[in-house]
């Protein structure tokens, strides 16, 4: 007998059908799609659990990692992935300067913001990767423009230091088509932004470790669209330029091999993961339509970037909770480069502190966690599988239906996409406000004892550039899920005074000290300052302390039998010195609104408008 034999032996196998009677007996006639069935946010129903059953009809999971379609990723071994940090340069001798600092410090792929493209010249560049050993690091750059002078320029450094052209990898960003919906409209038509881009690709044939072409996927997932629908519209993107470079005489081969993707990571764990190994997938199906004459041509190389959406002005350390978690799902989809953005990214330029933190954030994951010790540590997950399977056949159901629109430009040009985006982005933002999608620290469980937003630069928090005009196409916009219950609650700062929500707990213990627990929540997400007590013996008890603290708002909790007798008590000593409010939705509320009661919060409040309903009745604009 085998030691499988012994430790499983007492167990016999159990069916499908014996755990699917096993869970409709315990739910006792619950409806088990409404009850264990998750729904993601494009649409995929996700099961409660999968069996090894549920891989006979996925026919990719017996392939190795590099096998064609590239599921299971590039690498034939290892996980490993570079660890990239930007930096905004305006001095290129200081950006040089802190480029060899962090390189010293974990940093294995620096890239560089060229704000000003006039400043691109073989002086500036020299000075900017002097001491930089080229091939031992990915060096990226992104500029506005001056594309093709800025790879002239880096070809001739590298050339001068005596590195190998074939043995650097560089990346210099180039995205016209995305930069279109970013700004509404190019500098050049659309046709010359194209044309552009190909003379840029032609370069790799003396530079071959050049990519130049970067489809990114973050400018879809920070304006609210969700994996699905992120993966779908990044790979039309890749396939409008693919069509476009093969159609002015580049050889397929040559076209993807100068394809770099950049994918945000947002907060669905599981999914972003699967996301990205059905990219690589799909990308491989895609590039394979073009006949080219390698499959290593079809292999799609990916950078992920921490997303935006989900990021938070008030406690904004929880920021880094988020960012680990993305971080995490990025390593475990197997990206090759990988951006932690510094905590505070959203509303001020990053500081050493916040830098450091993001560095070691990934460190910490390769050299103490060992995430890059196993290539696609998630094959053979039965959910991750499915999963995979799951969202790769929608995102190419969505991507043929922008191919049936004439493609990613006809389709942006109609709106098509700006108008899917903007339906999910305000859908999100609803679950916000109504607290169904929770960010901590914002729209539930924030900090009382924050009395203060950070500072903060108001453009980065809420960026205010609006249409012009001239526009070509809708522009899209980034978006984050916090926004309004930010400009909500720096409007109480501002108000210079922090109305007291005060809790009148009374009656039935458990049921007051539940919706005591549940109001002070609600009322602090305003940044006003509440008060909890411990629970009053009588409605005049607890309406003399009310008063005595001064409160502006007074919450009743209790329980639905009592608040029939105790609300009108309240009320009536209470009226015209404070707003009373009633924390539930009892079945006695026609009854207390015909007695002039009109305030309720309970858990299908909408948290937003609320608060901002008692903001005006406070005075607080």
């Amino acid at each position: 007998m085998d030691s499988k034999e012994r430790l499983f032996g007492d167990f016999p196998p159990v069916t499908t059908e014996e755990w699917m009677a096993k869970i409709t007996a315990d739910l006792k006639g619950g409806d088990f799609r409404k009850k264990l069935v998750w729904k993601m946010r494009d649409g995929i129903e996700v099961m409660p659990f999968y069996r090894q059953e549920d891989l006979n009809s996925l026919p990719l999971t017996n392939l190795l990692p590099g096998d064609f379609p590239f599921l299971r990723g590039n690498r034939l071994s290892g996980n490993s992935w570079l660890v990239r940090q930007d930096i905004s340069v305006t001095d290129f001798a200081e950006a040089n300067r802190k480029a060899l600092e962090i390189l010293m410090k974990g940093v294995s792929a620096p890239g560089f913001i060229i704000e000003d493209p006039q400043s691109v010249s073989d002086t500036n560049i020299a000075t900017l990767l002097k001491g930089i050993h080229a091939e031992s690091a990915e060096l990226n750059f992104v500029t506005a423009g001056r594309a093709k002078e800025l790879t002239a320029a880096i070809k001739k450094v590298v050339t001068n230091m005596g590195s190998d052209p074939s043995a650097v990898n560089i990346v210099v960003s180039a995205d016209p088509l995305g930069r279109l919906l970013a700004n509404g409209r190019l500098c050049v038509s659309v046709e010359e932004g194209l044309d552009y881009l190909a003379d840029l690709v032609r370069e790799r044939a003396s530079l071959p470790g050049l990519k130049c072409v970067e489809p990114s996927g973050t400018l879809f997932s920070n304006a609210g669209a969700g994996p699905v629908a992120e993966l779908a519209y990044t790979l039309s993107l890749g396939n409008e330029y693919m069509a476009a470079l093969t159609s002015r005489g580049i050889d397929p081969d040559m076209a993807a091999g100068a394809f770099r993707f950049t994918f945000g990571i947002g907060p669905d764990f599981f999914p972003e993961i699967a996301k990205l190994r059905a990219a690589r997938l799909l990308w491989a199906v895609i590039v394979k339509g073009y006949s080219p004459a390698t499959a290593e041509a079809s292999s799609m190389h990916i950078h992920s970037v921490t997303g935006r959406w989900n990021k938070t002005l008030y406690d904004a350390y929880v920021n880094m909770l988020r960012t680990q978690t993305e971080a995490m799902s990025a390593v475990l989809g197997g990206a090759e480069t990988i951006t932690v953005e510094p905590f505070d990214t959203v509303f001020r330029t990053a500081g050493e502190f916040s830098e450091r933190i993001a560095r070691n954030q990934q460190l910490l994951l390769m050299e103490e966690s060992h995430l890059d010790k196993v290539a696609d540590p998630g094959a053979g997950s039965y959910y991750l599988e499915e999963l995979t399977s799951a969202i790769a056949h929608e995102a190419w159901r969505l991507f043929l239906e922008i191919e049936n629109e004439g493609g990613f430009l006809a389709a942006a040009r109609k709106g098509l996409i700006q108008e899917r985006i903007d339906t999910t982005s305000a859908s999100r933002e609803g679950d916000v406000a109504r607290r169904r999608a929770i960010l901590l620290g914002t729209n539930q469980y924030p900090n009382f004892t924050e009395k203060q937003a950070p500072r903060y630069d108001k453009e980065k928090l809420f960026p205010t550039a609006g249409a012009t005009g001239d526009e070509e196409v809708t522009r899209i916009m980034p978006l984050r899920g916090a926004q309004e219950f930010e400009k909500l609650r720096l409007a109480t700062e501002r108000a210079g005074r922090r109305p007291l929500a005060f809790m009148l707990p009374i009656g039935d213990r458990a049921m007051r000290m539940a919706r005591a627990q549940f109001s002070t929540n609600f009322f602090a997400c305003a940044g006003y300052e509440v008060r909890d007590n411990n629970g009053f013996g009588s409605p005049e008890e607890g309406v003399a302390a009310a008063l005595e603290a001064k409160a502006e708002i007074v919450v009743i909790c209790s329980s639905d039998e009592e608040y029939a007798t105790l609300v009108p008590e309240i009320h009536k000593l209470i009226t015209g010195k404070a707003i009373v409010v009633v924390a539930g939705n009892p079945p006695c509320t026609d009854d207390l609104r015909a007695l002039g009661v009109e305030h309720f919060i309970s858990i299908r409040s909408n948290v937003l408008e609320t608060l901002q309903m008692f903001n005006g009745l406070l005075g607080i604009k």
